[in-house]
């Protein structure tokens, strides 16, 4: 409980009244003093005693939405009994917030608000501002009301059409057979030997008392199309940070896109293992949240990959490609037979050229640019190639 600005306006005259009294006798000064300091009390005393129960309820519709869209937040707010002057405030933590001067409230009210999500991110809606003031809006009562809310904000997906041609058939026919999977099927596959990060639910445990070593059941998901993303979060492969957000519609694109096709895909970014992007909602909020890494041993994390089992299409999604992501794809191209790459750059001519040398497909598009043009484009020059050849 405080004064408003008003109040202080009032109290600072009281007091100068009181002074200029004491120093000049005056008894109109007097009066005025007296006069100001018990309008403050009184407005003091009534916001303390005017303590009316509220009640706020909040919608958000929709609560997921992608950068650049906009969601209507609606409040419904009672009160036990009335309120002389009630003002509302709802904050979006980092877009903005939204003021009500209700007014006089007997009973309930409604207000509706517009949020433009210029930007991807997890964002805190609430808990709200409820403000009661006296008549003369002296004094303040401020509470939180209401719960929190979250704001989802995807990154914008563009509509991807069709795959690259590989060895003179379609990939998603091509890919739909039997793979070693990484998070297992129903049939056995095959043996192989432990390693660090395992799941030990996997061991096999005759074959491992009969070679004396723990032996892993590798299991394999029949028929399905499967395709790993992998994320290039090193804020060194990215010129500003433009070309990053682009990268990250990329990857965003690419899981739709995949996903529409039906490729079991898993994204990797930049943690211990791949996410399944099954899980979709779970997989966006991730690129939603991601930011660049300073660090990132990119080698590593692809032997990690290569050991769990190999896929049908790799897509690698970085800025400008450099020696590591060559590794990167030196490690994993044997175990996926369509390789992409998606370049979020302003500089073409920089580009190193080594991953099209062995065969990558490549799609380079700068911050205003589109990725489905290029992706268009990449498309039509496999088919090409493949028709010519």
């Amino acid at each position: 409980m405080t004064l408003t600005h008003r109040g202080w306006l009032v109290a600072a005259v009281g007091a100068g009244a009181m002074a200029g009294w004491v120093l000049f006798g005056e008894v109109e000064l007097a009066a005025l003093g007296m006069l100001a300091s018990a309008g403050v009390i009184a407005a003091w005393l009534f916001v303390w005693i005017d303590r009316p129960h509220a009640d706020l309820r909040r919608r958000l519709g929709p609560a997921l939405v992608t950068e650049g869209e906009e969601t209507l937040v609606e409040l419904h707010v009672a009160t036990s009994r009335p309120v002389f002057e009630l003002t509302l405030v709802d904050e979006v933590g980092g877009l903005g917030s939204a003021v009500f001067r209700v007014g006089r409230l007997d009973g309930a009210a409604t207000g509706r608000y517009r949020v433009s999500c210029r930007r991807r991110g997890v964002y805190q809606v609430g808990p709200a501002r409820l403000e009661v003031t006296d008549p003369f809006r002296l004094a303040r009562r401020v509470r939180q009301v209401g719960a929190v809310d979250r704001l989802v904000v995807y990154p914008r997906v563009e509509r991807l059409e069709g795959l690259p041609a590989a060895h003179g058939r379609d990939p998603a026919v091509q890919l739909a057979q039997t793979h070693r999977s990484r998070r297992g099927g129903e049939d056995f596959y095959t043996l192989r030997e432990y390693v660090v990060g395992d799941d030990l639910r996997r061991v096999h445990w005759p074959s491992s008392a009969k070679r004396d070593q723990l032996m892993i059941r590798q299991l394999e998901t029949p028929w399905r199309a499967r395709a790993l993303v992998f994320f290039d979060r090193r804020g060194s492969s990215y010129e500003n940070s433009g070309c990053f957000e682009q990268a990250v519609r990329a990857v965003a694109s690419v899981v739709v896109h995949l996903g529409r096709a039906g490729f079991d895909t898993e994204v990797w970014l930049g943690g211990h293992s791949p996410m399944d992007s099954r899980d979709f909602p779970a997989t966006m909020e991730q690129l939603a949240l991601v930011e660049p890494a300073s660090r990132l041993d990119l080698e590593r994390a692809a032997i990690r990959i290569s050991r769990s089992g190999g896929g049908g299409v790799l897509v690698l999604v970085t800025g400008v490609p450099d020696a590591a992501l060559v590794g990167v794809h030196r490690l994993l191209r044997s175990d996926y037979r369509s390789t992409i790459l998606l370049a979020a750059s302003e500089t073409v001519a920089s580009l190193d050229m080594a991953l099209a040398r062995a065969g990558a497909h490549t799609v380079v598009c700068p911050p205003d640019g589109s990725w489905a043009a290029g992706w268009r484009q990449m498309v039509e020059r496999t088919w090409r190639g493949i028709s010519a050849g």
